[in-house]
């Protein structure tokens, strides 16, 4: 593909494996140079990092916890003794339990909630200071957003919490040339799907039920997470891009 995105740098939590892996590689191979956050995956992440090198692109690895202030501030420390500017943040990590919300107590709520939604505000305090020029700061969501899932109550509500901030950040910088979006993906096949007791069934339900016809994989979110950063996505902001193959409007 062409260098659309080249000479940009660009950070993303947890993203080491999945859509956060497919992302590094996607905007590496536009022409960034990333940094990946990670938390336990340190061989996925080293490795990660020599493809991209592969690919001509400065690369590092900076482990972290992206719900913790602190780590945060780490994070931030250990990427500027590579690179001197920030232009696009992916705030992709993200965890939380998986209960009917009448198990579930506060220690939970609190969990999801700062690893989940809590984080973008502590990624984008940070980066901000490395945006002179302006730049973008997207963060992952899924359709649990909006929809009732099984066991999925307390992680669909931080992930409401999360789009919620990203219209108010939207707002607050776009005067800074800073566009702040969400990307919300359908059922993806990942190692984090793979934590649902109905796995196999939510999988094939979704391709049956999109009108695509089609499954989900990483390539496919970070595809709609690479058209975000385009210059062409300028005036886009405060929004909510879904990419799910049409599932979200067909009942």
């Amino acid at each position: 593909m062409t260098q659309t995105l080249a000479g940009r740098v660009a950070l993303v939590t947890g993203g080491a494996r999945g859509i956060g892996r497919a992302t590094a590689l996607k905007l590496a191979s536009a022409g960034c140079d990333v940094a990946i956050n990670y938390y336990n995956s340190h061989a996925e992440a080293t490795a990660l990092c020599d493809q991209v090198r592969d690919m001509g692109r400065r690369a590092i690895a900076i482990k972290g916890s992206v719900g913790d202030p602190e780590s945060v501030k780490d994070i931030f420390e250990s990427f500027t003794e590579t690179f001197n500017r920030l232009d696009i943040l992916i705030s992709n990590a993200a965890s939380g339990v998986l209960k009917p919300v009448m198990q579930m107590n506060r220690k939970h709520w609190r969990w999801c909630l700062e690893t989940n939604a809590l984080a973008l505000v502590l990624l984008s305090q940070e980066a901000i200071k490395l945006m002179a020029d302006g730049g973008r700061i997207i963060a992952l969501s899924s359709l649990g957003s909006s929809r009732a899932i099984p066991d999925y109550g307390f992680v669909g509500a931080s992930k409401a919490a999360l789009e919620s901030l990203v219209r108010s950040l939207a707002q607050e910088l776009g005067q800074r040339g800073i566009r702040v979006n969400t990307v919300s993906a359908g059922v993806v096949d990942t190692d984090a799907l793979s934590h649902f007791p109905n796995r196999e069934e939510l999988l094939e339900s979704f391709s049956q039920r999109n009108p695509t016809g089609k499954s989900m994989v990483p390539e496919h979110v970070a595809d709609g997470v690479y058209l975000l950063c385009l210059p062409e996505a300028e005036m886009i902001n405060g929004q909510t891009l879904v990419v799910d193959g049409g599932f979200a409007i067909s009942g």
